[in-house]
């Protein structure tokens, strides 16, 4: 490990310490250690019996790794553009050792063995054989590197549309982050923080641009609401974005929505269906979901009812007689269209 050396005794071209980068990148000095013996990413001048120390021309080189890699790129790939955009040269391939028997133990030092990560994604998350997008957004995440986050983020949206974005890349990203929280404790509770204030200001920002022609819309609108004690509202902030972009009426309420104020909103508004989002069992409610259902709004001698659809995994996987049961996103859309 690195010992920082005190910086304000040394001049500028000295460079920083490792610890000082890692702390300045997101990532850890660990990472920094294994850039530099895979890819050949560390200092080009090394002092001998020094701490090693990063020069700007240096630190260039890790920032360009840092962007390729939230950009999807595999860290590889990555190192070979990083050091070609620096001038750096590429290393010589190392000589193979001689084979050795099967039961031959090789002693590995203990300053160079790492974990074998659980998942290839370079992020440390469980995210499995995904797009290319969301190992690169999951990278940038884990760094909390919020620029690079942001810019993958309009970057998808604008190449892939929301939806193909969301099944494909948001959501397993987001999965992935919820399940490295759940095993790891608060570990990477500041991960999800980040990563979702950023999807749900990029949703956002698609769904206002929508909005000039809202005024325009004479349908009756369709209510997204979550079930009381429910906070999860990424999933319906998707659907109330992708609706308004193919120009579709909707009436965002959010999280936690009371089942009197959501009755009451029906009853006002008079909406052509209402989506009730779960994310798990313990807050779906289907006495509430039948209630909505039958909820009857209109002129006297014109009342009708409002189609519900069950979204999110909270409902199961059952379909529920006299409600919808949308798969997703893309399902739940076909439905909406179509009503």
């Amino acid at each position: 490990m690195d010992v920082s050396e005190p910086e304000a005794d040394l001049p500028p071209s000295a460079g920083v310490t490792t610890g000082s980068l890692a702390r300045r990148l997101g990532v850890s000095p660990t990472t920094l250690r294994s850039w530099d013996r895979r890819y050949g990413l560390g200092p080009a001048t090394r002092a001998q019996g020094r701490h090693r120390r990063w020069t700007p021309e240096d630190v260039a080189m890790v920032v360009e790794m840092c962007r390729l890699t939230a950009a999807g790129i595999p860290p590889g790939e990555a190192a070979k553009a990083a050091k070609a955009q620096t001038g750096r040269p590429q290393p010589q391939p190392v000589p193979v050792a001689p084979s050795r028997p099967p039961n031959h133990v090789v002693a590995v030092p203990a300053d160079i063995m790492e974990p074998v990560p659980a998942s290839r994604s370079g992020s440390g998350l469980p995210l499995g054989n995904v797009r290319h997008e969301c190992k690169g957004l999951a990278r940038a995440a884990v760094r909390l590197d919020a620029v690079a986050v942001q810019e993958q983020l309009t970057a998808v949206i604008r190449a892939y549309g929301l939806v193909v974005t969301w099944e494909e890349i948001l959501s397993p990203a987001l999965q992935a982050v919820g399940r490295k929280w759940q095993s790891a404790g608060e570990r990477y509770v500041e991960v999800e923080h980040l990563l979702s204030w950023h999807i749900s200001a990029t949703i956002r920002h698609v769904c206002v641009a929508a909005a000039p022609g809202q005024r325009e819309w004479k349908a009756a609108p369709v209510i997204l609401a979550c079930v009381p004690g429910e906070q999860h509202t990424l999933p319906l902030e998707a659907l109330n974005a992708a609706l308004a972009e193919r120009g579709v009426a909707t009436l965002m309420l959010g999280s936690a929505v009371p089942a009197d104020a959501l009755t009451a909103a029906v009853q006002r508004v008079g909406p052509s269906a209402v989506v009730l989002w779960s994310q798990s069992g313990s807050t779906a409610s289907l006495p509430l979901a039948h209630h909505v259902a039958s909820t009857r709004w209109g002129i006297r001698g014109a009342r009708t009812q409002s189609h519900v659809l069950l979204a999110g995994p909270g409902w199961g996987r059952g379909q529920r007689p006299g409600l919808l049961r949308p798969r997703g996103l893309r399902d739940a859309l076909v439905m909406l269209e179509g009503l």
